[in-house]
This record gives C-alpha cells, structure tokens and sequence, in this order.
C-alpha cells in the first residue's frame, strides 16, 4: 500500500511529499503525530520543495553576475548606505509599485553586488529577474534585430519583474542604443522595475544620450519613480586585497 502510494506520488511530481512520505515509512511511522498533524507535515514538505526548486530556477534564469546576499553587505559609515534602506529595498515593496533602484559610486565600490543582493533576494521571494551588463544587452539586441528575434527577446525582458542593467554609461550611447534604451523604458514603465548601477551620477545620464528628445523621455520615465544609492568610500576590492594578505608558500620564485 506504502509503495504504490510512494509511486502515485512520483507519478504526479510530489516530490517534496514523496521524500517526507517515505521517510515516515522508512522509520515506521510517525509516532506522536495526529492524522492531521502528518498531513501537514506532507504538505508543508511539498510546499517547500516546490519554494526552492522554484527559487533555484529562478536564480539559474537571473544569471546574476555575484552570488550576493542582503547579509553580507558591508555597512560600514564610509560607504554612505543606509543600512534602513537597504532593508526596505529588500522587503519588495518598490516592486508592487514599479520603482526603480539607480546605484552610483566609483568602480569598485559595491554596486554591481549590492543590485545583485537585490536581484537575489527578489527571487527568493519568488520573482521573476534577469541580469546584464548593458553594453552586452545592447550588442545582444542589435544581433536581434538582425536576425528577426528582436521582438521574441523584447517580450522575454518585458516579462521580467526586474531587469538588472549594471554598468550604464560606460560610454555615451549611440542612436541604435538610445532608441533600445527607451524601448526598454517604456516596457517596463508602471509594470516592472530597474535596477540600474553607473559610475556616472544621475544627473549626468542625461548628456549620455545624444538626441534631446529620447533623452527627455527616458530620464522622466527612470528617475520620476526611482530609490537612489550613491557608494561612496574606497574601492571594496581594494579593501578587501588589504585585508586579505597574499600567501607565498608553495609559489615558484620568479627571479628578474
């Protein structure tokens, strides 16, 4: 009776409540357990296992460039980030209302693995996000254009929660660019959020675009609705070279 309710479960892809079910069986029972009380054993097995394969899914899809965590960012006083924001930003709420995150700070301050801690913890939450470095996102693009799937892999970053665009305004955009910019914009205005990070401070953005117009309409549509982080302090990397000594031993000599 056991294993052909083992096999059923297997058979309708319960697989959270296969594993506890047959753990029960394996240990003859589950002593002190209600009836009901083993049914919701089952079922809170089942609803875990369906949380993290859907979490991992979800990560696999973001393609997040650090595996970061809301826990391990370094408040220290001078970075400037505000560890109560930060907080907020984590629990979600900018999501349910569209807004956007915009990270500057100098190279090596925080920001691409603070978006991702962001990115990380919207997909725990069970949100749909994906990563990219922006010149890449728009070298991707253009290719799409070229071979006729723009508009399929448009419709794929349209349907994101969040898009991630780290490293904007590397270099002043082109026109092809802008445009996509804006398309971008105007996709996800008041149905998902973005989380940009620059080295270059907001109010610079806008000399980044060259034609006026598309830049008066992207600019209004990312920062009218938008939480800013600016990283202030030495580069992390930098800090963490210091505090991380280099180890010899073992290291072939290299004479000059």
């Amino acid at each position: 009776m056991n294993k052909e309710t083992l096999t059923r479960m297997q058979q309708m892809k319960l697989y959270g409540m296969h594993l506890a079910f047959k753990t029960v069986v394996e240990q003859n029972g589950a002593p002190g357990l209600t009836p009901d009380q083993l049914v919701g054993h089952l079922v809170d097995a089942e609803y875990d296992d369906r949380y993290n394969r859907k979490t991992a899914r979800l990560l696999r899809n973001a393609r997040l460039r650090y595996k970061a965590v809301i826990e391990e960012i370094h408040f220290d006083p001078h970075r400037k980030l505000d560890r109560e924001q930060v907080i907020r930003l984590a629990e979600g709420l900018y999501l349910e209302k569209a807004e956007n995150i915009l990270i500057t700070g100098s190279t090596g301050a925080g920001k691409s693995y603070l978006a991702c801690a962001l990115g990380h913890q919207a997909c725990s939450a069970q949100h749909r996000v994906m990563y990219f470095s922006t010149s890449r996102l728009f070298s991707q693009l253009k290719l799409a254009k070229a071979d006729g799937s723009y508009v399929k892999v448009m419709g794929q970053l349209q349907r994101q929660q969040i898009l991630i665009l780290d490293d904007f305004g590397l270099q002043p955009l082109d026109g092809p660019n802008s445009h996509i910019l804006l398309e971008i914009v105007e996709d996800r205005y008041n149905i998902g959020s973005l989380i940009i990070t620059s080295q270059v401070p907001v109010d610079q953005w806008y000399d980044l675009i060259p034609e006026t117009t598309v830049a008066d309409a992207v600019m209004d549509r990312i920062v009218h609705k938008a939480h800013r982080i600016e990283l202030k302090g030495e580069s992390m990397r930098k800090k963490k070279a210091k505090e991380e000594p280099i180890s010899y031993q073992n290291q072939p000599l290299h004479w000059s």
